[in-house]
C-alpha cells in the first residue's frame, strides 16, 4: 500500500475493508501502532483498549468472511470520550473521584458506532467535568496539541482533537455545549461538526439525575475528523434512532434545495478578530464564490446578544449546578477556571432567567428569518490563535480573555444551530479555521459548503508531534 492504514480517512478505510483490500485487524493494528508511537507525547488517549479492539476487529473480519451485511464503519477504528458511557468502563469525566464509576450499558451514540461496525480503540481525555477549553485534569493529566505543544489542544474534546489530528483513529467522538467539538477541532487543525440539538441521541446511565435547562437546550454530541466526508459519514452513523433520549428527532439528513447565498461575518460583532483569521474567512468566502455561491458581507442579527444570553442562562443553571461538585472534587486549575467563568457569566435572578429564555426564543426567530435569505453564515472559528496552555486559569483576566476571543463558540449553542469547523490557511505550524453555520437540521448545507472549502484548501493530513 502507498500509505499506511492509519494515514487513511474513515471513508477510504471502510471502502478498502469492504472490498477486501485490507482487513479490520490490519487497520486496527496499524492505528494501535500509531497510538503506541505518538500517544506518549500527546496523552490524548488516556485509556487504550488494545485487547478489546483487536478482538472486535477479528469478529469484524469473521463477519465479513461469513457474508454478513456490513455497516458503514465496518472495521474502522474510532475513539470515544471519557465523559460518555461505554459498557464496562468508567465514565470518569476527568475526575479522580469518579475513576471507578463503571457504566453498565453503552450510551446511544456508542451503540450507534458499534452497530455501524466501528472498532473502539481507546478513550480520549477531557478537562475535569468537561467544562474548559483546555484538556487537563488530575486523573489523566494534560493533553498536548500535536501542532504546537505550547498551545491548548482545546476542550472539552481536546483528547479527541489531538488524537484525530495525529492519526490515532480517523473519527473521534466529542460533545459540545460551548465549543467543545468545534474549538478543539480548530486548535488541532481538523474538522469538527456540531449538529442540531436532537440529531444525535445521547444518554448516560451513570448520570445522577436530569440536566439543567441550559444543557437540555444546548448540549450536543458530534464527530471530530480529518476530512469533511468523514464528518458526513460519522454524522449519519451517530444520528441513528434511539428512544432513550427524549430529545432525539427523526428528521431526514438531507433537506430541500436552498439558495446558494452566504452571509460573510469575517469580524464577529463584539470581539477583536486577529487579522489573519479574518483574512482566512474571506479566503473561504472566495472559494464558495468560485463554486457558485453568492456572498455578501452582512452581519446576522444580534450576534453579541447571543453570547450574552448564553451567559445569562447557563450562568444561572449550568455553572452553578457544577459548583458543588467542583468544590468537592475539583482541582485548583479547574476551580480557578470555573470561578473566572462565573465572574464573566454571573447568575441572574428568577425573573432575569425567565426573561433570558424568552429573549432566546425571540432571537432564534430573528436568526431563522435571516437564514431564509442567507442559508449559510460564514465566520472565523475563533477570533484568536489557540491560547497558551493554562491561560483560562490565570485569574479573571485570563478567563475573560479566553471567553472574549470565542463568542462564536458560545453563540451557536445558544441559537441551537448546526456548525462545521473547517481548516483554512496556515499560521506557522497551526491551521486557521472557519465556522459554517446553517438553519436547524440543515447539516447538509454546512457539509456541502465545507467540502468545497476543503477541496480548495486541502484536507488535513495526520500530524506527527515533535
Amino acid at each position: 500500500m502507498s500509505q499506511e492504514l492509519w494515514q487513511l480517512d474513515a471513508t477510504d478505510l471502510a471502502r478498502r475493508i469492504r472490498l477486501g483490500q485490507a482487513s479490520a485487524r490490519e487497520a486496527t493494528q496499524s492505528v494501535l501502532s500509531r497510538l503506541d508511537d505518538v500517544n506518549p507525547r500527546l496523552n490524548a488517549i488516556v485509556r487504550p483498549l488494545h485487547a478489546e479492539a483487536l478482538a472486535a476487529a477479528d469478529a469484524a473480519d469473521a463477519a465479513r468472511a461469513s457474508g454478513a451485511a456490513l455497516g458503514p464503519l465496518h472495521g474502522v477504528p474510532v475513539t470515544t470520550k471519557v465523559n460518555t458511557d461505554q459498557k464496562g468502563l468508567p465514565t470518569d469525566n476527568g475526575v479522580v473521584a469518579f475513576k471507578d464509576m463503571i457504566a453498565t450499558a453503552d450510551s446511544p451514540l456508542v451503540r450507534n458506532l458499534r452497530n455501524a461496525g466501528a472498532i473502539i480503540i481507546g478513550r480520549t481525555n477531557t478537562p475535569a467535568f468537561s467544562m474548559r477549553l483546555f484538556s487537563e485534569n488530575a486523573l489523566h493529566g494534560h493533553t498536548i496539541n500535536p501542532r504546537d505543544p505550547a498551545r491548548t489542544a482545546g476542550g472539552s474534546s481536546g483528547g479527541a482533537g489531538s488524537a484525530t489530528a495525529a492519526g490515532i483513529a480517523p473519527i473521534g467522538q466529542g460533545n459540545d455545549i460551548a465549543g467543545s467539538v468545534r474549538y478543539p477541532a480548530y486548535c488541532n487543525g481538523i474538522v469538527g461538526l456540531r449538529p442540531t440539538p436532537g440529531r444525535i441521541p445521547a444518554y448516560n446511565g451513570t448520570a445522577q439525575g436530569g440536566r439543567p435547562m441550559g444543557a437540555q437546550l444546548m448540549a450536543v454530541q458530534g464527530p471530530l475528523t480529518r476530512t469533511v466526508r468523514d464528518a458526513r459519514l460519522a454524522f449519519a452513523v451517530l444520528s441513528g434512532a434511539d428512544r432513550t433520549d427524549p430529545r432525539w428527532t427523526d428528521v431526514p439528513l438531507e433537506g430541500p434545495p436552498a439558495p446558494r447565498r452566504v452571509a460573510l461575518m469575517a469580524e464577529p460583532e463584539g470581539a477583536t478578530t486577529l487579522p489573519e483569521l479574518a483574512a482566512a474567512t474571506r479566503a473561504a468566502a472566495r472559494h464558495l464564490q468560485r463554486a457558485g455561491y453568492a456572498v455578501e458581507e452582512v452581519a446576522p442579527p444580534g450576534f453579541a446578544e447571543a453570547t450574552d444570553l448564553w451567559n445569562r442562562i447557563c450562568g444561572t443553571d449550568v455553572l452553578p449546578g457544577l459548583q458543588a461538585n467542583m468544590d468537592k472534587y475539583g482541582e485548583p486549575d479547574a476551580r480557578q477556571s470555573l470561578a473566572g467563568w462565573r465572574a464573566v457569566a454571573p447568575a441572574v435572578d428568577l425573573a432575569g432567567y425567565i426573561q433570558a429564555l424568552a429573549d432566546r426564543d425571540w432571537l432564534i426567530r430573528r436568526w431563522l428569518t435571516f437564514l431564509e435569505t442567507y442559508p449559510i453564515v460564514l465566520m472565523p472559528s475563533s477570533c484568536a490563535l489557540p491560547h497558551l496552555v493554562g491561560r483560562d486559569a490565570q485569574g479573571l483576566a485570563g478567563k475573560a480573555e479566553v471567553m472574549a476571543s470565542n463568542p462564536q463558540q458560545i453563540a451557536i449553542p445558544l441559537l441551537g444551530l448546526p456548525a462545521l469547523q473547517v481548516p483554512v490557511g496556515q499560521h506557522g505550524a497551526l491551521r486557521l479555521g472557519v465556522q459554517i453555520v446553517a438553519a436547524r437540521f440543515r447539516e447538509d448545507l454546512v457539509l456541502a459548503a465545507g467540502e468545497i472549502i476543503e477541496e480548495a484548501e486541502g484536507a488535513s493530513a495526520p500530524v506527527t508531534p515533535a
